[in-house]
């Protein structure tokens, strides 16, 4: 079923890395803004922190979850837990839009237990990793763009040379198949991109089967 605001036949983009899909503008500016509502209403109950490396690291953006699991780091390692770090609540769920978005585009017979919600602003990036902290390696990862366009780094799980793509606000993409393990990152924001955040920078909201 294709959620309210989404094209009946979402258009996909083809891309240089088998498995790695790619949906541009599929949230138009209506959707775009109803979901970071419901993002900031869940960073009422979970607000956003942020995180070290295990070695102690702060990382450049802030971080929260939503959802029955959250994926945390710090110098105990990575991992996810049912909650916050700071406050020690449970996060809060995962808005119904982001599972039906999910649904439409992924095919997954189980739904996400996760979503990792990133603020970066700035000079804020991440650089190139692998999402493997997950029990089944084999389930995508979808992830959506709010606000600033970022410059996206990704290649193969392998190894060898990585390419970049814009990922503007309102842009879906996702890790499946070959590419599921692919390695990614966050270059660098094109500030003053989008106004959909007053104050700048981008969300980007992470789906994930953790558990």
């Amino acid at each position: 079923m294709i959620p309210q605001n989404l094209p009946q036949s979402p258009k996909e983009a083809p891309t240089t890395l088998p498995g790695f899909r790619l949906w541009p503008g599929l949230l138009d500016a209506g959707a775009q803004a109803a979901l970071l509502a419901e993002v900031r209403q869940g960073l009422e109950t979970a607000p956003l922190y942020r995180p070290v490396t295990p070695g102690g690291r702060p990382f450049s953006v802030r971080m929260s979850n939503f959802g029955a699991l959250g994926w945390v780091s710090d110098r105990a390692g990575y991992r996810y837990q049912p909650t916050h770090p700071v406050t020690g609540a449970p996060w809060p769920a995962i808005p119904d839009r982001l599972l039906k978005l999910w649904d439409a585009l992924t095919g997954w017979p189980a739904p996400p237990d996760a979503c990792l919600v990133n603020l970066y602003q700035g000079e804020a990036k991440m650089g190139l990793h692998q999402d493997r902290d997950e029990r089944d390696l084999t389930a995508p990862v979808l992830s959506i763009s709010l606000g600033d366009t970022a410059v996206f780094r990704i290649g193969r799980a392998g190894g060898g040379a990585t390419r970049t793509v814009r990922l503007a606000s309102g842009d879906v993409c996702a890790l499946t198949g070959p590419a599921r393990l692919a390695r990614h990152g966050i270059d660098r924001l094109l500030s003053g991109s989008s106004r959909l955040l007053p104050s700048g920078g981008r969300v980007n909201l992470t789906l994930r089967v953790a558990g």
